[in-house]
């Protein structure tokens, strides 16, 4: 398993190096969105170094195996950081819940996350930065208003924060390739094997994948190869990538154009909803 420091400071060094290309080619917003996540991602490195607790994953997460007691100690919101992390992607209340419970130790339900979402921006309002990361909610591409439904990670770029018309497929199809991998790696590196919660959450998106699962084995979890699920689910996502890519990355801009740092994290203010449907009409 790779350590999440050193997650970290390779997420550093990209991010170094994309500012660098940013500037040299004179695109002023994204290198400022860029330097944004770079102290986002340096104080999370200091973050960790301080509590010497792992509460980030790598880009691939590999659930680790821990104590129950001391993950059961951690607050709820590193338990949605965690889950998160794995998925890679913006995630309803629901699937962060399945997601916990088949990789991480602790207890995390579903109606924690409601008020977890208001103490988060109220927090980040009262002192903006102190945090190494905030949870917030998506961003629709077309309103730039919050999409409340899903939770994302301040730390990711304003692109994979937006959810455009493909998003929705696009994210199913990568939470799908990210826990088959942990579900493969567990195989792989844990004598039990995944826990049957994992096997189940697997079976979830693979019976919503053409040709993820192999005809003789249709409704029997224990039985699905991992790799069958990201080969896929890989072959679909091809398909739709790029037009989401593009679709994000223009509402992205957008936003960086439009909205002031705390508005890029939770959303445009009702009153501008109101503005932008005018403006269109």
């Amino acid at each position: 398993m790779s350590d999440p420091l050193d997650a970290l400071e390779k997420s550093i060094s990209t991010l170094r190096r994309a500012i660098r290309d940013a500037s040299a080619a004179g695109d002023t917003e994204r290198a400022g969105e860029l330097r944004m996540q770079l102290r986002r991602a340096e104080r999370a490195w200091d973050a960790l170094v301080d509590a010497d607790e792992p509460a980030t994953t790598p880009p691939h997460p590999v659930p680790a195996a821990a104590p129950a007691a001391r993950g059961s100690q951690l607050p709820a919101r590193e338990h949605v950081h965690r889950a998160l992390m794995l998925l890679g992607t913006p995630a309803a209340p629901k699937l962060i819940v399945g997601v916990h419970e088949a990789f991480f130790p602790g207890e995390l339900s579903a109606s924690k996350l409601s008020s977890l979402r208001r103490d988060e921006e109220r927090s980040y309002r009262s002192s903006p930065g102190a945090r190494p990361y905030y949870l917030c909610p998506a961003l629709a591409h077309d309103l730039l208003t919050p999409v409340r439904a899903l939770i994302t990670i301040s730390t990711w770029t304003l692109d994979q924060r937006m959810i455009g018309p493909l998003s929705p497929r696009v994210d199913f199809l990568t939470g799908a390739i990210r826990i088959a991998e942990a579900v493969r790696t567990s195989a792989e590196s844990t004598a039990g094997g995944p826990g049957p919660e994992a096997l189940r959450l697997l079976w979830r998106f693979a019976v919503n994948i053409p040709d993820a699962l192999p005809r003789s084995v249709a409704g029997h979890e224990g039985a699905m190869d991992p790799q069958q699920v990201i080969d896929a689910a890989g072959a679909e996502l091809d398909v739709h990538a790029d037009a989401d890519r593009a679709a994000r990355a223009e509402a992205a801009r957008r936003a960086r154009k439009s909205l002031k740092d705390d508005q890029q994290l939770f959303g445009a203010p009702a009153q501008g909803v109101t503005y932008l449907r005018t403006a269109r009409a």
